[in-house]
């Protein structure tokens, strides 16, 4: 936001929200782009791949079917996860960064990567409790969205 004092930035995340709960209440607003990160909650409580990618791919459709252009975030790694787990988040996020190739009106953001320990991409590299990004694991995902929000607005021709 400092950087761009010219975007508007709403974060309307509910801690620990699946991406049922998110779709659920959807649209709660309209807004010029949205940033989809989710489904890391739903790996943490043992729903597969193929239920997190029906959500997403719902809450996407809606979307884009409002015309609000997406940036489609991967999940982020949590270090206390299983091989299973990160497995699951692997699967997800391949077809994350398919569907969103394949929408003109999207683009697909690496936000694992971005916050990911160098070597060690199943790991956080910086987290108060194993869970989280630290306030520099989050600076690390703002950058890598920021990135990726200006690629969007230029790809869908949209200022401000």
């Amino acid at each position: 936001m400092k950087a761009h004092p010219d975007w508007r930035v709403m974060n309307r995340g509910v801690n620990g929200e699946r991406t049922d709960q998110i779709r659920a209440r959807f649209p709660d607003f309209i807004p010029d782009l949205l940033i989809i990160i989710a489904g890391v909650n739903d790996i943490y409580q043992g729903r597969d791949a193929a239920a997190v990618q029906r959500e997403l791919e719902a809450l996407y459709a809606m979307s884009l079917e409002a015309g609000i252009p997406i940036v489609a975030g991967s999940i982020i790694p949590y270090n206390t996860a299983t091989a299973e787990q990160n497995a699951r988040m692997h699967a997800v996020n391949g077809w994350i960064r398919a569907y969103a190739a394949r929408h003109p009106n999207m683009v697909f953001c690496d936000t694992r990567a971005a916050v990911a320990a160098p070597g060690a991409p199943d790991r956080l590299v910086f987290s108060p409790d194993d869970l989280h990004p630290s306030p520099e694991g989050y600076r690390l995902m703002a950058r890598a969205l920021e990135g990726a929000v200006e690629e969007l607005i230029a790809k869908i021709g949209r200022a401000g």
